[in-house]
């Protein structure tokens, strides 16, 4: 049955697009965890276009990770639907998401992300081109706006009306980039705006968070970004306090160390055991985040060669002595 928004149990609850870091050994592992959506890290419709190998391969995903969302980059409306025509073809994701939200300069120096929330009229019609060049729902992350908090309440219905199917605000400014705190309140009066589902985003770490953002906003659902790293249990511990009132999901330290060792193994299944060390170090440092000792351990884990020197590691952790650097 093909994947509609609109089909799915609200809440809805989401593992947000994040560059470097929501790749298919993430998502994969989310989901054993029991995330119902991901959202796959961004990538270039330029890159897609020109035949970059490389980038179209960073949109291949496991069936593991159905429904799964491919969120693409761009400001070409034309390069933009081609792109998203060639990675439908060749994957087939449940959906496609665009992002109008980055701040990042790199980025939004070169009119792509954020930079499109001030052409509404090019953003307008980069998402009609889209939406008529693939089967699949067509949705758009954006912020409150460039610098003023309050352009989103005219942008999103743009969008709506050119074919988008959800919406995600972040409840920020690009001007804000990271700092200060999400606006759930704004969030909500863009919500009011618009008929179509719409997720909120920004700041939603823990599992309450998500039910006071929900209950802030109204909005049909919360995308998790940063909350997720290190974390990939928290989009079902946000499931379960949202539908019962309480968290079930209990991370101890053995599940922690069996679920490092797991996505390890994703990564290596795909790169090879040595350069899924070096990608695993950035994983690493989140999973230990505000752990005591965290500092010492995260020095060590940053520096992992190998699985053995990885199990040596996290032995350290969970038996309190490390082990000889040997297959586990």
């Amino acid at each position: 049955m093909p994947f509609s928004w609109n089909d799915q149990p609200r809440p809805i609850v989401a593992l947000s697009p994040m560059a470097d870091m929501t790749d298919s050994p993430f998502c994969r592992v989310a989901k054993r965890f029991g995330a119902k959506i991901v959202f796959r890290e961004m990538v270039s419709a330029e890159a897609i276009v020109r035949g970059s190998a490389k980038t179209l391969r960073m949109a291949a995903f496991h069936p593991e990770e159905r429904p799964m969302v491919q969120q693409i980059f761009g400001k070409d409306p034309s390069v933009m639907a081609e792109a998203a025509r060639i990675v439908h073809e060749t994957h087939q994701p449940d959906a496609i998401d665009i992002n109008m939200g980055c701040p990042v300069y790199k980025i939004t120096s070169d009119f792509n992300g954020a930079a499109l929330m001030k052409e509404p009229e090019r953003a307008e019609e980069i998402v009609r081109q889209v939406a008529a060049s693939v089967p699949v729902p067509v949705s758009v992350k954006i912020r409150l706006g460039w610098s003023d908090p309050d352009e989103a309440k005219d942008f999103a219905p743009r969008l709506e009306q050119a074919g988008a199917a959800l919406l995600t605000v972040h409840g920020r400014t690009k001007a804000q980039g990271y700092s200060g705190v999400s606006d759930w309140a704004r969030i909500g009066e863009v919500a009011k705006r618009v008929h179509i589902p719409l997720l909120a985003n920004g700041d939603i770490h823990r599992p309450e968070q998500a039910v006071e953002a929900l209950r802030i906003s109204g909005a049909d659902g919360v995308l998790v970004a940063r909350g997720a790293l290190g974390n990939p249990w928290r989009m079902a511990q946000m499931e379960e306090i949202l539908r019962s009132g309480e968290v079930r999901t209990v991370i101890d330290e053995a599940t922690r160390r069996r679920t490092i060792l797991e996505h390890f193994d994703l990564m290596a299944e795909e790169h090879g055991e040595a350069q899924a060390a070096v990608l695993m170090r950035k994983h690493l440092a989140w999973y230990y985040k505000g752990a005591h000792g965290a500092k010492e351990l995260r020095g060590r884990l940053v520096r992992i060669a190998s699985r053995a020197e990885l199990v040596a590691a996290l032995d350290l952790v969970y038996f309190g002595q490390e082990s000889s650097p040997v297959p586990a």
